[in-house]
């Protein structure tokens, strides 16, 4: 049975596009393959705290106190779906330039060395490997090409974070000029529903 993550980032709940992109790859793949078991973890609505200065220790494999104890715990569940997924679906809406800050808590959270990455004589080795990933950026503008695309700092940075973990079978899947007005943000996202449609019945065939 492929075992199916979803993880929602967006700050704009039912009015998020990446919430209603990664809606129809749900979909999409339980009309492909009935038994899928798909987890959405919707970090948008109900966030991920930062970390600080109390906290920041469970990260690092120490948790002496009562809160380093909870940060561990909830890191620990954090990487345990990224284990445990074939397919792992990020919806990443884009804001002012990056990813959202509750990606990037988790992130922080789950990229943790001797667990998801490790450093070795030859530089630091993912731990997390044999997975697919599938990240769907909504942007207001056009970075992808052309003069804003030196401003992309969200899709070279995810794909870094993935990679340091050992996912390396990304797809990105955008939906850009969403504020070009209502027909460019139609247009958009149909492409990037057509786009999902075609890797549900090809890209991701896994293993079930």
């Amino acid at each position: 049975m492929t075992k199916v993550l979803i993880i929602d980032s967006a700050a704009t709940g039912e009015a998020s596009v990446s919430r209603k992109l990664t809606g129809e790859v749900a979909e999409r793949l339980s009309e492909r393959e009935p038994g899928v078991h798909i987890v959405r973890r919707d970090i948008g609505a109900s966030t991920i705290p930062h970390l600080t200065a109390e906290t920041v220790g469970a990260i690092r494999g120490v948790a002496r106190t009562d809160a380093e104890r909870e940060a561990l715990a909830l890191s620990d569940a954090l990487v345990a779906e990224v284990k445990d997924a074939d397919l792992i679906v990020i919806g990443a809406p884009m804001y002012n330039f990056g990813m959202a800050s509750t990606l990037k808590t988790w992130f922080d959270h789950v990229l943790r060395a001797g667990v998801t990455f490790r450093y070795t004589e030859a530089g630091p080795e993912g731990l997390v490997t044999g997975k697919k990933a599938v990240v769907i950026e909504t942007r207001a503008g056009l970075y992808s090409e052309g003069p804003a695309a030196v401003m992309d700092n969200q899709e070279p940075h995810i794909r870094t974070l993935l990679g340091f973990m050992g996912i390396t079978d990304v797809t990105f899947v955008r939906a850009e000029k969403l504020a070009f007005g209502p027909d460019a943000a139609a247009a958009a996202i149909a492409e990037a529903v057509e786009q999902l449609a075609g890797f549900a019945q090809s890209e991701w065939a896994l293993a079930a």
